[in-house]
């Protein structure tokens, strides 16, 4: 597959000035969080492993988004969902767990910005927001449009990707004054995350003809491919269509897209659920382990 997708080229395949765009953006974290430090807080240092889940996110971020995977995203429809799965289900908890707790406190300083987060930040508007601007998005009708728009595309992946960012910070974030959520209610979160995306993955996998212009009508397709691959590339290619490069039939590309967006949802938020558990557990053994009475020292004789 990689070797036929060479004739689209060099900038399509690897997008060099988005790799440029994250390398910068690693380079000012990584000073912010080493040497520059000291002249913003008295925290202590950004431990290692918050660097680490920083540093996985920016790669994902550029594997998603700037890697031949982005261009398999228009090509397949099992890729796009893929793509989707990766960037709304892993790369935020990534950021929000690697940005240290000092940062966020500098950004809420500013009024406006920590009124829009705290609101948009409400488990039950954070919760809706995300899955329902997932869900009209892959209405067939109102993905064709956005997926044959430039500015149409980036707009609203980056507005999905901010609700993703909203709806996992309730349960993720270490800031004590934004705990909105205990360990039960954050176990009902993730299970009522998991059924609000169902719909949008059962539409997908259940329907009988494929669903989008942009996986199956040859121009729609093409249009939609002028979103990562220069015109003048296109114009020198004889493509015929997304059978192109595909081994199944349309609607089964089509139909593995809702499967695997629903199995990498299931093993995330089964991650999620396990982790919130032990937390659970171990919160309520230090709270027993305090509440415990010392027995009495016996009374002298």
């Amino acid at each position: 597959m990689l070797s036929s997708l060479q004739m689209f080229g060099f900038m399509a395949l690897w997008s060099p000035f988005f790799l440029i765009a994250l390398l910068l953006i690693s380079l000012f974290y990584i000073l912010a969080v080493g040497p520059w430090q000291k002249k913003w807080t008295t925290e202590g240092p950004t431990s290692a492993k918050q660097k680490t889940y920083f540093l996985i996110g920016m790669a994902l971020l550029y594997i998603i988004k700037g890697s031949p995977i982005d261009l398999l995203g228009h090509l397949m429809f099992s890729a796009h969902m893929t793509q989707m799965a990766v960037l709304y289900l892993i790369i935020p908890p990534c950021f929000i767990l690697g940005i240290p707790n000092w940062m966020y406190e500098k950004l809420f300083s500013m009024a406006i910005i920590k009124k829009l987060f705290s609101f948009f930040t409400k488990p039950l508007i954070s919760l809706l927001l995300f899955n329902g601007l997932f869900s009209f998005y892959h209405v067939p009708l109102i993905f064709d449009a956005i997926k044959t728009n430039v500015l149409y595309h980036a707009a609203v992946t980056t507005l999905i990707f901010i609700a993703a960012f909203f709806m996992w910070w309730p349960m993720l974030n270490k800031l004590t004054e934004w705990q909105t959520l205990s360990g039960i209610k954050k176990v009902g979160y993730i299970f009522a995350n998991g059924v609000l995306l169902t719909p949008a993955c059962a539409l997908i996998i259940f329907a009988d003809e494929p669903l989008y212009r942009t996986f199956s009508d040859p121009q729609a397709w093409l249009n939609a491919l002028q979103l990562c691959v220069p015109k003048a590339t296109l114009a020198s290619l004889h493509l015929t269509g997304p059978e192109m490069f595909l081994s199944m039939p349309l609607l089964h590309d089509q139909q593995l897209g809702g499967v695997l967006m629903k199995i990498i949802q299931e093993i995330v938020y089964g991650a999620m659920l396990f982790f919130v558990f032990i937390e659970w557990y171990q919160k309520e053994r230090e709270k027993e382990s305090i509440e415990t009475v010392v027995p009495p020292h016996p009374s002298e004789s």
